[in-house]
C-alpha cells in the first residue's frame, strides 16, 4: 500500500475508533449542543459547569502530537487528551490518550472505573492483555495498524517486548476515564493501607510490605 493510502486508512480507523466509543457512551447524555468546561469554576457537578465565553480553541488540542518521554521507571508514558486539556469535551463522553512504550516498556496492570478503551497501534508491537472477575486472561500480541479492546473496569496492561519503541493511540467512551494503577493505588495510598491488610492479602510478611511500600513513597 502507497504511504499516502496507508496513512489515510490509519486516520479513518482512528475516527472510527473514537465515533464507536461515542456510541457506546457510559457519561450521562448531553442536554446541549455543547458545554465547554469552566476548569476554573469552584462549582461542583458530576462534570463541570458550563461557561460562556466559547472558542473554537475549546475543542483542539496538539498534546498526542508528538510522542512522550519514556525515561521512567516503567518506560512508558501516558499523554491524556480527556476533558482537563480539552475543554470542549466536557458532556461529549469520548476523550483519548496517546501512549508511548520504551523497548521493554510497560503500561503497568491498572483500570478505568469509567470507560471502556480501544487502542490503535501506531507503531511497533505490544503484548496487551486483561483479565476477567473470573480470574481469566485474555491476552494477544498486536502491531502496527492493528485494534485491541480492555472492556470498562477490568486490570489490564500493555507490553513492549520488542527491541524498538511504539505506541498506540487509545479512545475511551467517557470525558474523564479514570484510572487506578493496581500497585500504586495499593502500596502507595495516603494515607496508607495497612500493612496488616497487605500482608494478609499478598501472603507476604510486614517486612516485606514496608519494603514494597517505600519504593512508592512519594519522592
Amino acid at each position: 500500500m502507497a504511504p499516502a493510502a496507508a496513512a489515510a486508512c490509519r486516520i479513518i480507523t482512528v475516527i472510527s475508533v473514537i465515533l464507536v466509543a461515542g456510541k457506546a457512551s457510559a457519561d450521562p447524555d448531553m442536554l446541549q449542543d455543547i458545554c465547554v468546561a469552566d476548569l476554573a469554576s469552584d462549582v461542583k457537578v458530576n462534570g463541570y459547569v458550563c461557561k460562556s465565553n466559547t472558542t473554537a480553541d475549546d475543542f483542539f488540542s496538539a498534546v498526542l502530537a508528538k510522542p512522550g518521554a519514556t525515561n521512567n521507571t516503567y518506560g512508558s508514558l501516558v499523554t491524556g487528551a480527556n476533558v482537563q486539556r480539552i475543554p470542549g469535551l466536557n458532556t461529549l463522553g469520548v476523550s483519548m490518550s496517546r501512549i508511548d512504550y520504551a523497548p521493554g516498556g510497560l503500561n503497568p496492570p491498572h483500570t478505568h472505573p469509567r470507560a471502556t478503551e480501544i487502542v490503535f497501534v501506531l507503531y511497533g508491537e505490544l503484548e496487551v492483555g486483561f483479565i476477567t472477575t473470573a480470574n481469566v486472561l485474555y491476552t494477544k500480541t498486536i502491531k502496527n495498524g492493528e485494534i485491541f479492546v480492555f472492556p470498562r473496569g477490568l486490570v489490564h496492561f500493555q507490553k513492549n517486548n520488542g527491541r524498538v519503541p511504539a505506541a498506540v493511540i487509545a479512545a475511551f467512551n467517557s470525558q474523564l476515564p479514570g484510572t487506578q494503577s493496581i500497585a500504586t493505588t495499593l502500596f502507595g495510598a495516603s494515607p496508607p493501607v495497612p500493612d496488616n491488610v497487605l500482608s494478609k492479602a499478598f501472603h507476604i510478611a510486614t517486612p516485606e510490605v514496608q519494603k514494597i511500600k517505600s519504593r512508592f513513597a512519594p519522592k
